[in-house]
């Protein structure tokens, strides 16, 4: 039998939403103050966001950004003609094609990613705060906040 949804829960998903847009839309214009468009500083940061084990293969950056192929390589040509990276061939599979990111590029990646943390560390636990509302809302949720208030615990 499903749950019936509480108005508690659809506010806090209204404001999740809200909030999460909102960080989005801030971040957008980090980058475009950078110099940079959108979807540009997002593919540096998938690059350096990237587990070291794995390679920047233009799947693999396109998986990230859920990104069609050739979107992928389009966007990696602006980059790479402004200097921010650089293509190389893979040195088991010639046919694969690896990013890097060019001094410049992690210079400027750099710049936007010190802003927008300095923006999540200042208007973050809002987000948090949403998250936890719905979390708490849950079943689960629910039991935990009547055990914390028995036990004189409150967040």
């Amino acid at each position: 039998m499903a749950t019936k949804i509480t108005d508690g829960e659809y506010q806090a998903l209204s404001q999740l939403r809200c909030l999460i847009r909102r960080f989005l839309q801030e971040g957008d214009l980090t980058a475009k103050g950078a110099g940079l468009e959108p979807q540009q500083y997002l593919l540096l940061l998938a690059i350096r966001g990237l587990d070291p084990a794995r390679q920047a293969s233009i799947r693999t950056l396109a998986e990230r950004l859920s990104l069609r192929h050739h979107s992928t390589v389009e966007l990696v040509d602006r980059l790479e003609s402004h200097g921010l990276v650089k293509r190389t061939r893979g040195t088991l599979d010639r046919r694969q094609v690896l990013v890097s990111l060019q001094p410049r590029g992690e210079k400027l990646l750099e710049k936007v990613v010190g802003q927008r943390i300095v923006e999540l560390r200042s208007h973050g636990y809002a987000l948090v705060g949403a998250i936890g509302q719905l979390l708490e809302a849950g079943p689960r949720g629910a039991r935990r906040a009547a055990r914390r208030k028995r036990h004189g615990r409150t967040r």
